[in-house]
């Protein structure tokens, strides 16, 4: 962390990659060094960035699932953690981004991902085809904040629409307490059970600090510094213990709160607060 706090004066600010080889096609990309966003006192990092219009991923026929993702990459990913089901996993790649690059599903997609979520919660879907709880947390979320706060164009399709409809009143009945808080937290989205989201408050400290949170994320607000920070001390450092977080902070709420902040698009205030939390992890250890 310390090093991406202070980039080498020797780096270009510009580097443009005509290419990237993307399996079976070569994509045009561009690639960008930032290093002018000051947070507080400290330069928070280079931020390299990668452009690819979701247009030209369409016209070469290119799967969400190809690009190398650090979910199920074996150079990131653990191996002793489940892969993500793969249904939900495509669907996230195309709403779980910002208001501008959502891809709403079509309907055909939306049944297929709300079908393999009822399923799953039911228990009829095994090992590596069942639908993680940090997917619920961060599906749900994204479906929420397109709702509340995104433009029209990204919001949810009539397909999307047509599906929730259909299978909420079933999920509402297999999913657990902090998952249909995510997906209707004021009670105002779903319809039905709208009266547990308003109601919800987790288990333990660390969960109630995470709701009051995620109350705020999900409607596309901001925090300020010492929220965001007060939620890092909550969950750091990450680690897993037979396959759950040994803070025991609801492994739901936690992904719905970092991919509705990254949704949302964080605030120097709140990315300053990420960077000294990593960065003090990093010097603890």
């Amino acid at each position: 962390m310390k090093s991406l706090l202070s980039p080498q004066p020797s780096l270009p600010t510009h580097i443009t990659e005509p290419r990237i080889n993307l399996s079976r096609s070569k994509v045009t990309s561009s690639l960008r060094f930032d290093r002018d966003r000051w947070i507080g006192r400290k330069k928070c990092g280079l931020t390299l960035s990668a452009v690819l219009d979701p247009a030209t991923i369409d016209q070469f026929g290119i799967s969400e699932s190809e690009f190398v993702n650090p979910a199920v990459s074996t150079s990131y990913r653990s191996s002793k953690l489940p892969k993500p089901n793969q249904t939900v996993l495509d669907a996230q790649a195309r709403v779980c981004t910002g208001p501008t690059q959502t891809k709403p599903l079509s309907e055909d997609q939306a049944f297929k991902v709300f079908d393999t979520i009822l399923r799953s919660a039911r228990g009829e879907l095994k090992d590596e085809e069942q639908v993680s709880k940090a997917q619920l947390g961060a599906f749900f979320a994204a479906m929420t904040i397109r709702a509340n706060a995104f433009p029209e164009a990204t919001q949810w399709s009539e397909g999307e629409k047509h599906a929730v409809s259909n299978f909420w009143p079933h999920l509402v009945r297999a999913l657990p307490s902090d998952v249909i808080f995510i997906a209707d937290p004021e009670g105002s989205i779903m319809g039905v059970g709208s009266s547990i989201g308003p109601q919800y408050v987790g288990n333990g400290t660390s969960d109630m600090r995470l709701v009051g949170a995620l109350r705020e994320v999900l409607a596309g607000g901001h925090l300020g510094y010492e929220e965001v920070q007060g939620v890092l001390r909550d969950v750091l450092p990450f680690k897993f213990e037979d396959n759950k977080c040994s803070s025991g902070v609801s492994e739901t709420l936690l992904s719905a709160f970092l991919i509705g902040q990254r949704m949302n698009r964080e605030t120097d205030r709140e990315l300053k607060a990420y960077c000294l939390a990593f960065d003090d992890q990093l010097v603890g250890h």
